[in-house]
């Protein structure tokens, strides 16, 4: 057998090992150096590819990618190519994914990922400064669940996730993969930004709902829209707040009459 590497330790310009099945052909072994880290391909939420430029090809998938001390440092998965062929740009599950889904898969048959309940969206510059906020990292939360493990925690509608157990959190796509790396009924630490000042609270985390039980959940709410409306006229952009009184602004176009009048 194999031992996963520590893929916090991997470094771009690393030299690695990709192994596969390309075409059919059978084993086969191919060099390259680590190209980039963190990557987003718009696969899904929890998009943090490492990218690769070892030849990779249709057949190469599910096959591993080695260190030069023979540990697994991701897991061959897709490729950028124009043409179908390698072109030097493929991507790689990292090695603490591929192992926390092998756990799940050995001890339960599914992936177990851990569940907020919060829907939320990137903090523009505007957000950031109208709440105070040195920068707009982070993920703002637009809506809280009902019954959810960050509406039962105390997080409101209008909170800026910042960290979770003390890792910061740079953008909702980032939050989405803390969360989704712990086991549902796993405690965590939330910072959130409210009223000027950070706050932690403590969430026992949920059970990600499958597809058909989140789609039921929102259509049982239809007086909490999932998108915000848009009032085009003003440049705004808002949301109903959680309490049903008054509105929650999230974005105000730039050179609009909202923005010239400092909302």
């Amino acid at each position: 057998y194999v031992d996963f590497a520590d893929d916090s330790k991997v470094r771009v310009g690393d030299w690695v090992v990709a192994v596969g099945n390309p075409f059919g052909l059978g084993g086969t072994v191919t060099a390259g150096i680590v190209s980039a880290r963190g990557r987003d391909i718009g696969a899904g939420p929890y998009d943090d590819f490492i990218q690769i430029d070892a030849s990779v090809n249709r057949g190469n998938s599910g096959g591993p990618t080695f260190n030069l001390n023979g540990q697994v440092v991701g897991i061959n998965t897709a490729i950028f190519s124009p043409s179908g062929g390698s072109v030097g740009i493929a991507f790689d599950i990292p090695a603490s994914t591929a192992k926390q889904v092998v756990q799940d898969l050995m001890k339960s048959g599914s992936v177990q990922r851990g569940w907020l309940g919060v829907e939320i969206q990137p903090v523009t510059s505007d957000i950031a400064e109208s709440l105070g906020l040195k920068s707009n990292n982070g993920a703002l939360v637009s809506s809280a669940q009902d019954d959810g493990p960050g509406k039962k925690a105390g997080i409101t509608a209008g909170d800026v996730i910042t960290q979770v157990n003390g890792k910061d959190v740079a953008s909702p796509k980032e939050l989405a993969r803390l969360i989704g790396a712990y086991s549902p009924g796993k405690s965590v630490d939330v910072t959130v930004w409210r009223d000027g000042k950070s706050q932690t609270v403590k969430v026992d985390l949920g059970k990600l709902p499958s597809s058909d039980k989140q789609a039921s959940v929102d259509q049982s709410q239809p007086a909490a829209p999932a998108k915000p409306d848009t009032l085009a006229d003003l440049g705004l952009t808002v949301t109903k707040s959680e309490n049903g009184k008054g509105l929650v602004v999230t974005d105000v176009a730039p050179d609009s009459a909202a923005a010239d009048r400092g909302i």
